[in-house]
């Protein structure tokens, strides 16, 4: 029952709101979260530009780059294949063929709260929601994939010094 409801969840992903330019920006915007590179850069220049706050900074990259290795040594450890729709193939391609969880979903969510403590939430999470969407939508993930991660990224937020 809950594998028929993510690929339901996924097959609709896929067939809505999917208009070219939609396409392109969803797809520039996931291509930022690869390996954490949003949230990292984000700290990299607060910590630059605000060296007052220079530590929280640091946490947040320390917490990006953490849940980054763990994301990976989760789907080595579980070996999830990526979603495969034979009429609507995946709109962009992977690095890995390894799909749980999803490491944008994790990065962005451990990311949002790390820096929650020095930039404002909402456009943060905003921003998280945002990037672990674009990946059902590009056929990339199954939507199981960036719940999990956004747990695992929003647990590892809470938990790296």
């Amino acid at each position: 029952m809950l594998r028929a409801l993510d690929l339901a969840l996924l097959r609709l992903l896929r067939t809505r709101g999917h208009a070219p330019l939609v396409e392109l920006v969803v797809l520039r915007y996931s291509r930022l979260g690869d390996h954490g590179s949003l949230w990292l850069w984000l700290a990299v220049v607060g910590a630059l530009v605000d060296h007052r706050r220079r530590p929280l900074y640091l946490r947040a990259l320390r917490t990006v780059a953490v849940t980054f290795l763990l994301n990976y040594a989760t789907k080595i450890a579980i070996r999830r294949a990526r979603p495969l729709l034979e009429d609507l193939p995946p709109l962009s391609p992977t690095v890995s063929s390894l799909s749980y969880p999803s490491a944008h979903a994790s990065t962005s969510f451990a990311g949002a709260h790390a820096l929650s403590a020095v930039v404002p939430a909402p456009p943060l999470y905003a921003a998280a929601v945002a990037m672990a969407l674009s990946r059902p939508y590009l056929g990339i993930h199954y939507p199981s994939d960036v719940i999990a991660g956004a747990a695992l990224g929003a647990a590892l937020g809470r938990l790296v010094p």
